[in-house]
């Protein structure tokens, strides 16, 4: 069986999982393996995400998984994102379990739920099932991804979610290919999510890898190409998982390269600094 969530396009015999280790061929179809399975479940400020322009200062219950389509050396989250089913502790929770909870939550200043922490889009049917009893709550969805989805699920989803923040790891095809990913499908997914929700991109600047001014100038003029008014966020990197041997970005390298960015872009931020 072939997996069509992503460009991997996993070809899967029956009890093996995809690239992402979340979905698995089991009696001849493939399924998600960590539907309703959660890692994480925290009420965060929307600013985590992060979020500048949707709601501020506002609160978001936010729930993870595990599992991820991409293999960034530089992961914020490994622990959950490379894992695979039955490799850590989990907690069981229905889509109509996580609406219910947020909206339990709405007196403490909740707007709705964050999908994020890992990949979330390795588990599609839960987000779209979840987004579903979220909406029905009159409260809002938002999507913290890589982006990285073909576009008949990608349009299908959308409807359902209110903000994303899509990680845009760089903007060369050599170095999402040294990833695992695809440049082209993520920037079709920004595209297409501009189209009909609020979107904000992040942009983690790794000294020597995507940190060049030419290459965020490219990146910049073409999200304002989009949209000038799209908020960029440039994140200073630290040392992670299988890049400990990086130095931390420079602080001045990140506020010169948001200096170029707001050369065409309205709304550029930095983090981490």
């Amino acid at each position: 069986m072939i997996c069509e969530l992503c460009f991997h396009c996993c070809d899967l015999s029956e009890g093996q999982t995809g690239f992402c280790r979340a979905r698995a061929c089991r009696d001849g179809v493939i399924i998600p393996l960590n539907y309703g399975k959660v890692t994480s479940l925290a009420l965060d400020p929307i600013g985590k995400k992060p979020l500048r322009r949707f709601h501020p200062d506002s609160k978001i219950l936010s729930v993870g998984s595990f599992g991820c389509n991409l293999r960034c050396p530089f992961c914020q989250n490994h622990e959950i994102s490379m894992c695979g089913d039955g490799e850590l502790e989990t907690a069981e929770v229905s889509p109509e379990a996580l609406a219910d909870k947020a909206l339990e939550l709405r007196p403490y200043g909740n707007i709705g739920v964050a999908y994020t922490y890992n990949e979330p889009l390795v588990g599609y049917e839960y987000v779209r099932d979840c987004a579903a009893m979220v909406h029905e709550r009159g409260m809002v969805n938002v999507l913290v991804t890589n982006g990285t989805i073909e576009e008949a699920l990608w349009r299908e989803l959308l409807p359902l979610i209110d903000a994303i923040n899509i990680d845009l790891k760089g903007f060369t095809s050599e170095w999402y290919g040294r990833l695992g990913g695809d440049l082209e499908t993520v920037k079709r997914s920004i595209t297409l999510a501009a189209e009909q929700c609020h979107v904000e991109v992040t942009t983690l600047l790794i000294p020597d890898e995507n940190d060049s001014e030419e290459e965020i100038r490219s990146l910049s003029q073409w999200l304002a190409s989009i949209d000038q008014s799209i908020p960029l966020h440039l994140s200073r990197f630290f040392p992670r998982y299988r890049m400990m041997d990086k130095p931390p970005t420079p602080v001045e390298r990140v506020y010169r390269l948001a200096d170029v960015a707001r050369e065409c872009l309205a709304f550029v931020y930095t983090g981490n600094c």
